[in-house]
């Protein structure tokens, strides 16, 4: 069996009782940070519970001090911006078939709903695009991290965070600019 070692690593040993207690500690921040990747509550546990396979598969750490929690939002940012290019892809594919069906189908629930899913769909769209530490950063600030947090689950140093942060911010502006154009016509 494994179980998390002394530095929060997991390694052969006393069974699953602490990786029960980090499941249960980040399991549902993990899912929230899935779900505002890839906008589905149902895919973000499909993707949660892959995060923490891998972590109970994960192999003892040669690091003196990891960081699970860390490690962990990393892997999840990691999983989910995945998921967002395959969806992407895939999208793509069926807009193609789409139209060579013909098929052009109604909003179901009025205006404002349709705004809001294309203002995600742009949004999952650029975060696909820009770098996935920028990505990451723009995630879990987010998804309410303090700049302490946040250089904690991505092993940046705590002064370089707003910069980093504005960085980001620059890059997917620049980005959905490229993408949508300047100005928002939904």
């Amino acid at each position: 069996m494994r179980a998390v070692g002394e530095h929060g690593v997991m390694n052969e040993g006393s069974g699953l009782g602490e990786f029960e207690t980090l499941f249960v500690k980040y399991y549902p921040r993990i899912v929230g940070i899935l779900q505002r990747i890839v906008g589905d509550h149902g895919r973000a546990e499909d993707l949660a519970s892959e995060v923490f396979l891998k972590l109970y598969r994960r192999p003892l750490s040669q690091e003196p001090e990891a960081n699970v929690g860390g490690w962990l939002y990393r892997t999840a940012t990691n999983l989910g911006i995945d998921a967002l290019r395959a969806t992407a892809r895939r999208s793509r594919f069926e807009q193609a078939a789409g139209r060579d069906a013909g098929r052009n189908k109604a909003a179901e629930n009025g205006f404002e709903r349709m705004a809001r899913f294309e203002r995600e769909r742009r949004v999952r769209t650029v975060l696909a695009e820009i770098k996935p530490a920028q990505a990451q950063l723009l995630l879990l600030r987010a998804s309410g991290d303090s700049y302490k947090e946040l250089s904690a689950a991505l092993e940046i140093e705590p002064g370089s965070v707003g910069t980093l942060l504005v960085r980001a911010e620059a890059a997917f502006e620049q980005r959905y600019q490229e993408l949508f154009g300047s100005e928002e016509d939904v």
